[in-house]
């Protein structure tokens, strides 16, 4: 195994790591369509290019702060979504080029 291979096998197994839990599933799901499931009331960046702010994912799940963040560093992690800093709150927004690039590691490997 060559080691691209082998950092590939990795990065799909830390993907499918974090998408076991059905919650962090559902995260990324809303997350496509930020706009269409998010409450945006009151949101300081465009949740499409910026992405959504924590306390909007928090509010539409109904966990804790803590939970929320924890799972969304996994999600990070796992390199499905990017997080960017505006002010003192973190917002996440799906990395679409790095899902469609697992997605299709995913085929060859299956």
């Amino acid at each position: 195994m060559t080691e691209i291979e082998v950092s590939m096998d990795s990065e799909l197994v830390d993907a499918l790591r974090a998408l076991a839990n059905p919650t962090r599933l559902q995260l990324l799901s809303w997350l496509r369509e930020p706009e269409r499931h998010f409450s945006l009331e009151g949101a300081i960046a465009d949740p499409v290019e910026v992405g959504v702010c924590v306390s909007h994912i928090k509010a539409k799940v109904g966990l804790a702060q803590s939970t929320v963040s924890a799972y969304m560093a996994e999600l990070q992690r796992a390199g499905l979504v990017r997080a960017t800093r505006v002010g003192k709150w973190t917002h996440y927004k799906r990395d679409e080029q790095r899902i469609a690039r697992l997605v299709a590691t995913l085929g060859r490997t299956l």
